[in-house]
């Protein structure tokens, strides 16, 4: 071993090189290769065509999200497309001897939700998934990012994939946060100002003390969205809040593996003086209640302020005006009591305990807006099964709010959580693509805060107001 400083990325990265290719791809090894119902099928032909089987079943994690309803599990699923592809999954999983969380399995939930609350995400590993959020599980100091059709069928072969590996990108973020800012608003900050393309060809390690001081959730939240700045993932430091996290779930190493494994994660960390390719320092003050106006993650700005010009944040006019001509916007107009249509809280982004408990303490002892329709889902049962065991459900219940069943749900247009053409939704999921959440539907990302803050109120409204 070199005495070289080195970063947190390569030390997990160059860990899993089972080859090296000069001017080419590195050959890497996967710890964990996490599957659900709309990319699987697919690989899983492929290995039929080719008569070879999965090589190592016990580091696959199969379960059902993009494609269940949010009512009725118990009931069969409506949608024929959606049955097949959840009957593949289960006839598929079984046949290679692949664990399986299917509808109305209490383990069910959306991959990146149940992946770390099960204890399977663990510092140092490599995950993949065929799916873009799977940046999420970096939260834990593993290198993760999403894969395609042709690559899921790859790992199950050969647990294996070809990747280049990225540049390295540091984003500091120091200083203490204003109250009613919570890391969604974090991350929404670190878009607008880098832009939906400003990490395009790098692995972004979160830094500073607002990161350190963040909950499991809170980093989740923020490496989930390293993708929305085309990032190919994000990572944070493991650190005692990681250790507390993950003891005691139910696949994390005990006994003697786990002091084994604590020595090991102890490591994983940036060495004094190693160097990125690009660094960002943010000031946590700066950040206030973030919303999206425009059609991509990175036209955000804080709730107080106005829509900018195409020309203040270096636009190009015609897709500018083609995003405000979607979203029905003026360059210029407030955000703040602009009337809302739908809400929904959950997706892989804040579909966690800590969003509903935030959530909650703004509509307690409030009501939802009579012309609102709220779809509050959960994660996974295990986090619904919080939300009754903690009061929330109660809280929720009194307000005028009816809880569903997990799933990735509205967060993108697969399921029967569709919003209609024209409404508008504010959304702690991830994306507002143009009919991401529906054809015609027009999506503001915004944190737990904000949601709720919308639900009771009506119109885009400063959570601070009512904290």
């Amino acid at each position: 071993m070199s005495n070289q400083a080195t970063t947190l990325f390569d030390k997990v990265w160059d860990a899993h090189v089972v080859r090296h290719i000069d001017d080419g791809p590195d050959v890497l090894f996967i710890d964990r290769h996490f599957i659900h119902e709309v990319t699987s099928p697919v690989a899983f032909g492929g290995l039929e065509q080719r008569g070879i089987g999965v090589l190592y079943p016990e580091r696959t994690f199969a379960t059902a999200d993009h494609n269940t309803p949010t009512i009725n599990q118990h009931l069969p699923v409506q949608d024929p497309l959606s049955a097949n592809q959840l009957k593949a999954l289960e006839t598929n999983s079984a046949k290679y001897g692949i664990s399986h969380w299917g509808l109305n399995n209490p383990k069910n939930g959306i991959v990146h939700v149940v992946g770390p609350e099960n204890g399977i995400t663990l510092p140092g590993m490599s995950i993949v998934c065929g799916d873009s959020h799977t940046s999420t599980h970096g939260a834990f100091g593993a290198i993760a990012f999403g894969i395609g059709t042709s690559e899921v069928e790859m790992v199950l072969s050969s647990q294996c994939i070809m990747q280049p590996k990225p540049k390295k990108m540091r984003i500091s973020v120091n200083g203490q946060l204003q109250k009613g800012v919570v890391p969604k608003d974090v991350v929404l900050y670190i878009i607008s100002q880098l832009t939906a393309a400003g990490a395009t060809g790098y692995f972004v390690e979160f830094a500073g003390d607002v990161f350190t001081n963040m909950t499991m959730e809170g980093r989740m939240t923020v490496c989930n969205m390293s993708i929305e700045m085309g990032a190919r993932g994000g990572m944070v430091a493991p650190d005692e809040t990681t250790f507390n996290y993950i003891q005691g779930r139910e696949k994390a190493p005990k006994g003697e593996a786990w002091d084994k494994a604590l020595a090991y994660w102890k490591t994983l960390k940036t060495d004094a003086g190693a160097s990125f390719d690009k660094e960002y320092q943010f000031d946590a003050a700066n950040i206030e209640p973030m919303i999206t106006y425009g059609t991509n993650p990175g036209m955000g700005i804080g709730i107080s302020q106005l829509i900018p010009t195409a020309e203040s944040i270096g636009s190009g006019q015609a897709s500018f005006d083609k995003s405000m001509a979607y979203m029905g916007f003026q360059q210029g107009e407030a955000m703040m009591g602009k009337k809302i249509d739908y809400v929904f809280v959950g997706s892989c982004t804040n579909g966690r305990i800590e969003d509903f408990r935030a959530f909650a303490s703004v509509v307690k002892g409030r009501k939802k807006a009579d012309h609102v329709t709220a779809w509050i889902v959960p994660g996974s049962h295990i986090v619904e099964a919080q939300i009754r065991e903690e009061g929330i459900y109660d809280i929720l219940t009194e307000a005028g709010f009816q809880l569903r069943q997990p799933g990735c749900s509205a967060c993108l247009a697969m399921n029967d959580d569709k919003i209609p053409a024209g409404k508008y939704a504010v959304s702690t999921s991830n994306r507002n693509f143009e009919g991401r959440q529906g054809p015609g539907a027009r999506t503001l990302l915004a944190s737990p805060l904000v949601a709720a803050a919308a639900a009771v109120t009506g119109v885009v409204t400063d959570p601070r107001e009512l904290l």
